[in-house]
């Protein structure tokens, strides 16, 4: 069994595609948008504010980034323009401080520190954030390190 995130940004996928590539190094592995469903598979909808019951075709339906050895899947969902991400962290674990410190920084801006990246009792660099876009990060050094 795997199980894997799925983010829904709702309208801003595009916008964190290019975010997490260039904070994370992240590979766009598969991206398909409403435009590329059949025909029959959505209702017409030809808004490209994404205020429809369907979502603008060149909106993102479905995403997949590799973040080092993770997957994560990504999607515009029905572009409702209100993200949440409650009640959840993905969680990074570096394999250096000078790794941590550069991917904190990088998902920090734009976003709002909750820990600072600081050593800790259990582990020599630990920290939390939710990025730009709400999603809440967490981010330490192997103990092992």
């Amino acid at each position: 069994m795997k199980v894997q995130s799925y983010l829904f940004f709702e309208g801003r996928c595009d916008e964190a595609i290019a975010f997490y590539k260039k904070a994370l190094g992240a590979e766009v592995v598969q991206l398909m948008r409403y435009s590329e469903a059949p025909a029959d598979a959505l209702s017409d909808n030809t808004d490209a504010s994404c205020a429809g019951a369907v979502p603008a075709p060149d909106k993102v339906m479905h995403s997949v980034l590799r973040v080092g050895e993770t997957e994560l899947m990504l999607s515009d969902g029905q572009c409702s323009g209100q993200a949440e991400f409650k009640g959840i962290m993905l969680s990074i674990t570096a394999p250096t401080d000078a790794d941590a410190r550069k991917w904190f920084d990088a998902l920090a801006d734009g976003g709002q520190v909750m820990q600072p990246l600081m050593p800790t009792f259990f582990t020599s660099s630990f920290g939390m954030l939710t990025d730009r876009f709400g999603v809440g990060w967490l981010l330490v050094v192997h103990a092992g390190q």
